[in-house]
């Protein structure tokens, strides 16, 4: 019994429902079940539009309804026709659930502190908390093209490089390396990916142009929490797309012999493996890969 999977996974069950209150009639102290406040917080959150506030939390119509209309009463949330659409409803909070949703947000925060600062190992249970929710949301997970230099991207190519660093014999020097440019990642010369969880970035790759029919796929990373998922090769497929889109006929790319499993990766993928293109002191193969631009289609 102690071993058995399915038990561990009860077992992990019950703590959560415990640990967030799911089972509270009043959660956080605050006099309405975790329900309800799931659906202020999405409101607060800036969903508005009804249907998209019931997909988002994945409830039935009828228990959709139950909670709008609980909230209502309480003069916390008022709905109304869609200016563009009266057949659907958009919902907004009131000057008191604005205040309501700023308290479930210190609570909540608060209640996230405590547990870290009780935990004798933090950062583990953090990388724990990430691996459970990759796998629970692995169906939410959107790819998103985002600035280069913004917070998601920077997050990213950060944990990238750090990574590098570590399982490189040598380390690794960004500033040694080709380091993709921004203004080389963006439309309409190329593009810069995230794979997006809830607002957590997962996963990037860039496609790094120059305004030719040739460019470069760069910077492919998948955070440990997220790997077994697909995602390397999503995002591989999506770069292509773009590249596509933006009339680009031959990418190429390289990597190093630590990364075994990115070159793997882009063999299963269609791509060749062709001679050194470039002086990257850090890239040991290099491969190719013929697409079919838009304006050939």
């Amino acid at each position: 019994m102690i071993a058995d999977p399915v038990a561990r996974i009860r077992r992990f069950n019950r703590a959560v429902t415990l640990e967030v209150g799911a089972l509270d009639t009043s959660f956080l102290g605050r006099g309405r079940p975790l329900g309800a406040a799931r659906v202020l917080n999405a409101i607060g959150q800036g969903l508005g539009d009804v249907g998209e506030i019931r997909d988002a939390l994945q409830l039935d119509s009828g228990l959709m309804s139950r909670l709008l209309r609980g909230l209502e009463e309480e003069k916390l949330v008022v709905t109304e026709p869609r200016p563009d659409d009266a057949r659907r409803r958009v919902a907004r909070l009131t000057s008191a659930g604005r205040r309501e949703f700023a308290a479930y947000e210190r609570l909540s925060n608060q209640r996230a502190a405590g547990l870290l600062a009780r935990h004798p190992h933090a950062d583990e249970l953090l990388a724990a908390m990430d691996l459970v929710a990759s796998a629970l949301g692995r169906e939410r997970i959107a790819i998103e093209e985002v600035d280069p230099r913004g917070e998601a991207a920077r997050h990213c190519l950060a944990e990238y490089y750090a990574e590098l660093a570590r399982r490189f014999e040598k380390g690794f020097d960004v500033s040694l390396s080709r380091d993709p440019q921004a203004k080389d990642m963006v439309h309409p010369r190329g593009a810069f990916l995230v794979a997006m969880s809830d607002g957590l970035p997962l996963a990037c790759v860039g496609l790094k142009g120059d305004g030719g029919e040739t460019a470069e796929v760069k910077r492919l990373w998948v955070a440990p929490s997220a790997r077994g998922l697909g995602l390397g090769r999503k995002l591989m497929a999506a770069v292509e797309e773009r590249a596509r889109a933006l009339g680009i006929r031959m990418l190429r790319l390289d990597t190093n012999r630590a990364l075994p499993e990115a070159r793997a990766l882009y063999l299963k993928s269609g791509w060749t493996e062709i001679p050194r293109f470039n002086d990257d002191p850090y890239a040991d193969f290099f491969f190719e890969k013929r697409v079919c631009a838009a304006r050939d289609a």
